[in-house]
């Protein structure tokens, strides 16, 4: 879920330079003297500016630190401010993830990202730049560097500082796995790290849900593949949580699929095809799917379910809006 940025607070005057840049147009921006019309849950939401763009007027709106709502309510609200406008509203953010810009594109809401993006459907401009990554060789987080990362996320008494081997031992990697994980992590700018003696401590750059923000750029569904099981082979894996629709619909009030769905790590995958398990060429009757993920699905081990955070990023692509409604809804579960 979206999550505003200590950056949103100057976006107004990085809307106008990219504007500028962009466009070769000189575009003023200023308080929207009318947000005073607005409900007052509106007003505490939003940070509310207007601008003139090829004799349109548009109203900026962008997201008050800890007011950001999931996408189809961030969409409610806009258009709520563009009925007593008059006028489009743009939403404008510091940075969007791929799948937040594709859904905004598909039901057409104009935004702003200063410096990679400008959609004003009501212009016909779609005009797009590279999306930067943070100056670092590290394009993605390694499956077994992203565990690590959202096992920290997901404690549930925040540490800025901590011990990155005694999260590591307990996933089962290795020193080696420690010090790329460490490397990683410092290199897309999530983490510094000290070390004294032998012991490496890290500190997290910033709280929880930033953190996870600036983080999605690196990160990566888990599901290796799916594959289609029998009932009886559930045996073979030690009981493996729920994935996928199975896992939201136990989050949240999402409907169950008709087959349950079920994940698995490499080595389990592994270990259960040595036991005996064999694969169906499709779904049938007795047919349970199991993800094959590259960690372990199991970061909470005291629950039914895989984690909410590995979850979103394995359903991130979903089409159904049924599933990216739920998805804002586990976005509220979250730790933090």
């Amino acid at each position: 879920m979206l999550q505003p940025t200590a950056r949103d607070q100057t976006l107004p005057a990085d809307v106008e330079t990219y504007l500028h840049d962009a466009l070769g147009i000189d575009v003023r921006i200023r308080p929207w003297s009318e947000a005073g019309k607005l409900p007052y849950f509106l007003q505490d939401a939003l940070d509310l500016n207007t601008f003139q763009l090829a004799d349109r007027k548009f109203v900026l709106a962008n997201t008050r630190p800890g007011r950001m709502p999931g996408l189809t309510a961030l969409r409610g609200q806009l258009d709520r401010v563009a009925l007593i406008a008059k006028c489009p509203v743009v939403f404008a953010a510091s940075t969007l993830a791929s799948y937040e810009r594709k859904r905004l594109v598909q039901q057409k809401v104009p935004f702003v990202v200063p410096g990679n993006q400008l959609y004003l459907p009501d212009l016909g401009i779609d005009f797009r730049e590279y999306f930067r990554q943070p100056a670092t060789s590290v394009t993605a987080l390694t499956p077994a560097t992203q565990a690590l990362f959202i096992a920290t996320l997901l404690r549930r008494e925040w540490q800025v500082e901590w011990q990155p081997a005694e999260v590591i031992a307990a996933l089962g990697y290795t020193a080696m796995t420690l010090s790329r994980a460490v490397r990683e992590l410092t290199a897309a700018g999530l983490v510094t790290a000290r070390q004294e003696g032998r012991t490496r401590t890290l500190n997290m750059r910033y709280p929880p849900a930033e953190a996870w923000e600036r983080a999605k750029p690196f990160l990566r569904s888990p599901v290796k593949k799916t594959v289609w099981v029998g009932e009886g082979q559930r045996e073979h894996a030690a009981r493996p949580p729920l994935a996928g629709l199975s896992a939201i619909s136990f989050y949240t009030m999402l409907a169950e699929p008709p087959r349950p769905v079920y994940a698995v790590s490499v080595a389990q995958w592994r270990a259960a095809q040595q036991a005996g398990a064999t694969t169906l060429p499709e779904s049938g009757p007795d047919a349970w799917q199991w993800q094959v993920w590259s960690y372990t699905p199991n970061l909470q081990k005291e629950s039914r379910a895989v984690d909410p955070l590995s979850l979103t990023l394995s359903l991130q692509d979903e089409h159904d809006e049924r599933v990216q409604q739920a998805l804002e809804e586990l976005g509220k579960q979250y730790p933090w």
